[in-house]
């Protein structure tokens, strides 16, 4: 794990003057991945908790309805009158959803654990130090509240979560790859309609074993919501799995509508924006936490993923993902749209839920099967092996026997031109040698006679 704490303060509730009890606080240092990790995993959103008193922000209201200023800001109420995610189910694979917090009775239907630390059920923390983290992003998808108008509510307070537990950093001895992997498969075969994914490898590939993992999710119509990543934990731009095309990536931004400086990163994956400032989260021992970071901007957006679905249940998950990003609202900070820190805009619920947009055929944030074409070198099969015994090949046939005959067979022309010519040259040469060997032996003889007196 790479991060630091910032800026994080603990809310506290209490029956008795109905103060809003916030604070500031460090974190200990950040730990290494694990082993099979791409790079460093970070969760993206972090707090601690610090006791500072402070009023409550609407007198007479409840105090944690009264702070989650994205019901109102962002179209979720209004998108209520419409649709509270009945029926949706959304998968946060994280550390864990606390089992004792009032705000999670009846919300969570299932679970699994795949870091080998946690619960089978997925309820119990995992990590030392991320171990609030799952009911943290938990809490703003689907909590329930405390009471009709009490405690922390979530963006799609009736759909269904999953709890599927896995470790951060040194937290779990299974490959960190491995666990997400499994998780995922895990989430679609008991029925995810939404993944939440609040964490970061700081690294823009990833492992392989992703691939197959991500297209089953694909494959099966999950719209999966990814974090990009906060600055201020050591991201400087979105890596991932919010770099895997397909998924929804999330930026965060203040509480303004700025892209946030330390609560969110830059990178052109990024989809859309949402709070990740300010935030609220039910820890798992039931307090509320106040805290930062991507890691809550993610489950806002999934929470509005499964209000889309719930009103539009025929409309596939590239059309949820398409809805989102074409309603949302723009930027003041954007510089084009797509922009590198904003997405597409600001995250619109009551849009997302109620306005006429165009359906698409394709999903608009990329298609992981066609850069796997392209980018991944292709499996090369195994070299073919020899068979047992030899393969008895049938005789050739004989060969037609070839007739023997003359390259210069004799005729009329070979006569004419070749033999007699030949002949006759031959002849003439033999009669000059024999001639001049006649006369040089006559001329020899001639020489050795004496000479006569």
């Amino acid at each position: 794990m790479t991060q630091r704490r910032r800026g994080l303060r603990r809310i506290a509730l209490t029956l008795v003057v109905g103060a809003l009890v916030a604070g500031v606080g460090a974190a200990p240092a950040p730990t290494p991945a694990t082993a099979g990790a791409v790079g460093s995993v970070a969760a993206a959103g972090v707090g601690a908790p610090m006791v500072d008193p402070t009023p409550s922000p609407t007198p007479g209201a409840d105090p944690a309805r009264a702070a989650e200023y994205w019901l109102d800001e962002y179209g979720v109420r209004s998108a209520w009158a419409t649709t509270r995610g009945k029926g949706q189910t959304i998968a946060i694979i994280d550390t864990g959803i606390g089992r004792g917090p009032v705000e999670f009775a009846g919300a969570v239907t299932g679970g699994a654990d795949f870091s080998g630390v946690g619960a089978s059920d997925g309820r119990k923390p995992v990590g030392a130090v991320d171990g609030n983290h799952g009911s943290w992003v938990a809490s703003l998808a689907a909590a329930r509240g405390t009471g009709a108008d009490t405690g922390m509510i979530g963006v799609a307070p009736e759909a269904s979560l999953l709890s599927i537990s896995i470790g951060f950093g040194a937290s779990s001895s299974v490959p960190f790859v491995q666990q997400v992997a499994d998780a995922i498969r895990w989430a679609v075969d008991h029925d995810a309609d939404v993944i939440n994914l609040s964490f970061t490898t700081n690294t823009l590939t990833w492992d392989p074993s992703w691939d197959d993992a991500f297209l089953y999710a694909f494959s099966h119509d999950v719209v999966v919501v990814v974090a990009a990543g906060n600055k201020g934990s050591g991201t400087d731009e979105v890596g991932a799995p919010a770099t895997i095309p397909g998924v929804l990536t999330v930026g965060g931004v203040s509480r303004s509508g700025a892209a946030s400086e330390e609560a969110s990163t830059q990178g052109i994956t990024i989809g859309i924006s949402a709070p990740s400032e300010e935030l609220l989260g039910v820890s798992a021992d039931g307090q509320l936490v106040q805290w930062n970071g991507t890691s809550g901007a993610a489950p806002i957006v999934a929470g509005i993923a499964a209000l889309v679905r719930a009103a539009h249940p025929d409309i596939d998950a590239d059309n949820v993902i398409n809805r989102i990003i074409r309603t949302a609202r723009p930027a003041a900070g954007a510089t084009a749209v797509p922009d590198p820190k904003y997405g597409y805009g600001l995250v619109d619920a009551a849009a997302a839920v109620t306005a006429d947009v165009a359906s698409v055929d394709a999903n608009p944030m990329g298609d992981l099967a066609e850069w796997i074409r392209l980018y991944r070198r292709a499996d090369v099969g195994p070299a073919p092996q020899p068979t047992a015994s030899p393969v008895t090949l049938p005789d050739l046939p004989a060969a037609d026997p070839a007739p023997v005959t003359s390259p210069l067979p004799p005729n009329a022309d070979t006569l004419r031109y070749g033999t007699v010519p030949l002949g006759g040259v031959t002849l003439a040469a033999i009669l000059v040698a024999l001639g001049v060997t006649a006369a040089a032996r006559r001329i020899r003889s001639e020489r050795a006679r004496p000479p006569s007196r």
